[in-house]
């Protein structure tokens, strides 16, 4: 325990808020997590979707994921995670091609066969990268046509880029795309079988599990507790407002979108708010249908396809079979600015816009397939990482004293995952112990 009891306020109680808690209330320290919305959990939080209680956006388990693994046997919940072996398809060209395979890529009709060659060789390459300190200097497209032709990049990667970027295609670094690369290229049980993992009850099991030992330990969490301002004084952190009360804290760490700190923490020093206003993020509209039957055979499907205005679908029962008999679960995410005039469409448009899509697919596909259908949006889905954007990035520890700060954009390069926020929130965490 440690000598110097403190009050420390997390705001957000997504598993980085709560992983950041935990790693304050292990110190021996009094913490409160405040969450505006009315459950925990934030990108990972679920919902009742017409009786099967599922999350707002999808998540997968990859064999890398370490500190995830590290925190489920510290919360008994070791056995809740599960292993399927999953299949990837690529649709282009109106045609659905296996995928994810040394077979798969040998058979795949639309690369010759020395693109297929330097293909493998950056798969390969990439696969055993440690340090992406030079690729954060890299553009992406720039780096990925150097090892595999234009050709290729514009069969293979052109179009999914464009439909999750829009006007910012041009302007990501190679270190982003290299951490994903790397992590589906390592969850593999072997060279022909892909591997992912998923937990029984879905991320609500972590984080119930991650709930319970917070108020063992003494933490307090409330929920419908939107924060207002981030109170100082001499430039130092004294508390947070919530529905217009003062509530003392010695120090603050906010795990919302980095984009709300200059709205509501007034004591930052002008030039580091702008700082964090040059961070660009974009949103996703995540369409989320219930089906009689499979679309397809892959958990994971990429598009490429001048018909079909999506990146790919995720057929999540082909990872988790915990679904009721008859019932498939399938995620369609639109990723635009919010300048796409797509944003402005209500969400029972871009379902239907998808449904019209599942015929493309698969030509079996009948319209009463459908058993339920459901969107999410969500403002800050996808931080926008151009080369050199880890110097980019505001330090956790900011000018204003006591205060602290990080959101998905900290995981960079690596991807958006439950593991990246047990890892950044420990990390949060531990600066603002030191401070």
């Amino acid at each position: 325990m440690t000598s110097t009891l403190r009050d420390f306020a997390v705001i957000g109680s997504g598993p980085m808020g709560l992983m950041a808690a935990l790693e304050l209330l292990r110190a021996g320290h009094r913490v409160d997590v405040y969450e505006r919305d009315d459950r925990i959990g934030g990108m990972s939080a679920s919902f009742d979707f017409d009786g099967l209680r599922i999350e707002r956006y999808y998540h997968f388990v990859c064999k890398t994921d370490e500190p995830l693994f590290t925190l489920l046997a510290e919360l008994g919940l070791s056995d809740a995670l599960k292993w399927t072996d999953t299949k990837m398809g690529y649709f282009v060209d109106g045609k659905l091609y296996k995928w994810g395979t040394p077979f798969a890529l040998l058979a795949f009709p639309k690369l010759g066969w020395i693109e297929k060659i330097r293909y493998a060789l950056h798969v390969m390459h990439t696969k055993g990268i440690r340090d992406w300190t030079a690729l954060d200097q890299r553009n992406a497209r720039e780096w990925i046509q150097s090892w595999i032709g234009k050709r290729a990049w514009d069969v293979m990667w052109e179009r999914a880029f464009h439909l999750k970027f829009f006007e910012y295609t041009d302007q990501l670094s190679a270190s982003w795309i290299g951490t994903r690369i790397k992590r589906v290229a390592l969850s593999r049980r072997n060279l022909f079988n892909e591997s992912l993992g998923y937990l029984e009850g879905g991320s609500a099991t972590v984080l119930a599990g991650m709930v319970a030992e917070i108020e063992r330990l003494g933490g307090r969490i409330h929920l419908s507790a939107p924060v207002q301002e981030v109170a100082s004084h001499a430039g130092r952190v004294t508390g947070l407002r919530i529905h217009g009360e003062l509530r003392p804290a010695d120090a603050v760490l906010s795990t919302a979108p980095i984009q709300y700190v200059p709205g509501f923490v007034p004591g930052l020093p002008a030039e580091f708010a702008d700082r964090i206003r040059r961070i660009e993020n974009i949103p996703v509209a995540c369409v989320i249908l219930k089906l009689r039957h499979a679309i397809s055979e892959n958990f994971w499907m990429n598009i490429s396809d001048a018909g079909i205005g999506i990146p790919g679908v995720i057929e999540y029962s082909n990872l988790n079979p915990g679904t009721r008999a008859g019932e498939h679960i399938l995620y369609a995410p639109f990723y635009m600015p919010k300048t796409h005039p797509k944003w402005s469409l209500p969400n029972e448009a871009l379902i239907d816009e998808v449904i019209g899509y599942l015929g493309r697919i698969n030509p079996d596909f009948r319209p009463d397939w459908v058993l339920g259908r459901h969107c999410h949006r969500y403002e800050f889905a996808q931080t926008i990482c151009p080369p050199g954007f880890q110097a980019m990035l505001p330090p956790m520890r900011t000018p204003l004293e006591g205060f602290f700060m990080a959101d998905t954009a900290y995981y960079y390069p690596e991807d958006r995952s439950i593991c990246e926020s047990v890892k950044v929130g420990s990390a949060l965490a531990r600066e603002a112990l030191a401070g």
